[in-house]
């Protein structure tokens, strides 16, 4: 059974740093995508940043220079280090991993449970 356990959300000021990491457990295989989506309160969710199992890397205009996606060594674990971080990146951020949903190129068959992250002063 697949399962991603996801870690790091909280309360954070405006300008601080969080950074979240999901840990992948029972996908079949060591090639396989990982990325962060999030949704805030009345919005859809969306991607934040994603790494495909080809390497390719993409992360959203909205976050570009403030958050880094990264993959540990095994290739199991995920993170967003997210920097100078703003009222509007409040939202539920959600882990997602495995292999390529089809016709999505950033987009895969598992998901995490979700963690808050709140940028408040």
């Amino acid at each position: 059974q697949v399962q991603l356990v996801e870690s790091g959300g909280g309360l954070v000021q405006p300008g601080g740093s969080l950074r979240l990491s999901c840990a992948a457990f029972g996908i079949i295989g060591s090639i396989y995508g990982m990325g962060w989506y999030r949704q805030a309160p009345g919005r859809q969710r969306e991607l934040v940043a994603a790494l495909n199992s080809g390497g390719g890397t993409t992360t959203a205009d909205s976050v570009k220079g403030r958050f880094t996606i990264s993959r540990d060594n095994a290739g199991n674990t995920v993170y967003l280090q997210m920097d100078s971080l703003k009222p509007e990146d409040t939202a539920v951020y959600y882990c997602n991993a495995g292999p390529q949903r089809y016709g999505f190129l950033y987009e895969y068959l598992y998901w995490g449970p979700g963690t808050q992250v709140t940028v408040s002063s």
